[in-house]
Parts: C-alpha cells; structure tokens; sequence
C-alpha cells in the first residue's frame, strides 16, 4: 500500500484528521528543507507537500511564488529534489507529495521522473496545471509505479467536472477553499462544505481542504468537514522570515504545532 493510503486508512481508524504541511523544495536551501520536513513530522505532520521550484508558478501567490525565486536562485532542480528525498527516507517514512507543474516533470520524462521519483520514495504528485482530460499519460506512468495522482477541485467545478476529476484521482483530492492564487487569508468561504458534500457523491477518497488556512481556528472548521487540512503559504511565510537559521526550523515547528491544537490534543 502506498503511504498515503495507510496514513489516511491510520488516521480514519482513530477517528483522525490529516495535518499536511507544504513547504518549497530549497527554499532557503535543501539543507535546510532537509531539517524542515524532520521538523515538521516531529511536530505531528502527517503529510509532507515538497513544492518544485518553477519559474512560473501562476496557482502560487507572492508568498509561494518569492520562495521558488529563492529556490531557483540556489539552482534547485527537480533532479536535486527526487535525491533530497532518497536522503531522507534514511530517516522517515513520512508520507511524500510533489507539488509541482507539469513542465519540469515533462522535461524530466514523465517514465523516468515516475521511476526515478518512486525510487527515492515519493508517494504521489499534485500536477496543477495538468487538467483530467490530458493526464493519461503521465498517470500511467505514475501508476504504474505506485505513485498517487493528486488533482485540485475548486469552488467553480461543477458536478460534471467533479464527477469527471474523482474518476481519475488517488491518494486524496485537494480542495481549493477559494477561487484564485494561494496565500494566508483572514476569513474561509462559506461554502466549503457544500462543495464537499458534492465531492462525496462521487468520491470516498480522502479530501484535504487548502489555500487561505492560516489559523487554528481555520483547521478547527476545516476538520470537522474534511479528511485533511492542507497549510502552505502560512508556513512558507514563516520560512522567509526567519531565513537560513536554526532558530527559523524551530519557529517553523512551533508554529505547526500551534496550528495544530485543535486536532492533535
């Protein structure tokens, strides 16, 4: 079974909800990544999001679209990142996603970024500019080697894309809380459950809502609708301002944890 399954199927048994945290790959360097991914499990993360640095990222907001720049700065590749995480699979058996575009993983070569990407020990993939209706070769390739294809439903699918996306998803499906670009907001939609319940017409695979969640009280609603809570920008935000220190990975994990709260008590 692939890690994600199992977690999500641990979680499900406990009555649990999925905490996913999503960082950028070499962002402020994969040294650093290294010990953020450690730290963020340490915290009680169930699941990692690694972000591959591109240099158009249209899904991603200032915050996430700042910390690829820094990341390309330092030369980071798709090839640097699949080697971060056979690096750390000495460590942790922690769930894996990429998070990524569709273009490095097409100049990758979509047989040989699945080989070479379960090897190292990735678990699945969310491809966010890859729609339903063209992903067929690149999710042969990934299932083939075991490896979830990860798509994004949003508040402007209607049912017959919903139904259409839940044929071809594994792993979980991601829920965009909001229309528009990732980054912290104040307040969530008020309709995100009514979307969700939509999804659950067609779909029993897990579903982790993301974009805009920035406070407990945020994972505290989402939770209590969902099967996963997905943080990003929040936490990059907090990577930018503490820059390459130690005391940065540890203002990272107490602030995971402190998002975490209402969850993992």
């Amino acid at each position: 079974m692939n890690r994600i399954d199992e977690k999500f199927a641990q979680l499900n048994k406990l009555s649990g909800k999925a905490f996913i945290s999503y960082i950028t790959a070499g962002d402020p360097d994969l040294k650093r990544t290294r010990e953020l991914v450690l730290a963020l499990e340490n915290a009680g993360a169930d699941i990692i999001e690694l972000g591959i640095p591109f240099s158009d990222p249209l899904a991603d907001g200032k915050t996430n679209q700042e910390a690829a720049e820094r990341a390309l700065k330092n030369g980071v590749t798709l090839a640097d990142v699949i080697n971060l995480v056979a690096d750390l699979r000495k460590e942790t058996q922690i769930p894996i996603v990429f998070f990524t575009y569709l273009n490095p993983v097409y100049q990758y070569g979509y047989e040989k970024f699945a080989a070479d990407a379960a090897k190292a020990g990735v678990d699945g993939m969310l491809a966010l500019d890859v729609p339903p209706e063209e992903s067929a070769p690149l999710k042969k390739a990934l299932d083939e080697n075991n490896l979830r294809m990860i798509f994004l439903i949003t508040p402007t699918s209607d049912e017959e894309r919903v139904k259409k996306i839940t044929k071809q998803v594994s792993g979980f499906i991601y829920y965009v809380s909001r229309t528009g670009v990732t980054g912290v907001t104040d307040k969530l939609s008020d309709d995100i459950e009514e979307h969700i319940n939509l999804i659950r017409k067609y779909s029993n695979i897990p579903i982790a809502v993301g974009f805009g969640i920035s406070k407990p009280e945020h994972v505290k609603h989402v939770a209590k609708i969902a099967d996963g809570v997905i943080v990003g920008s929040a936490i990059v935000k907090k990577i930018a301002a503490g820059g390459d220190s130690d005391e940065m990975v540890e203002n990272v994990k107490n602030f995971v944890q402190y998002l975490m709260e209402p969850i993992k008590k």
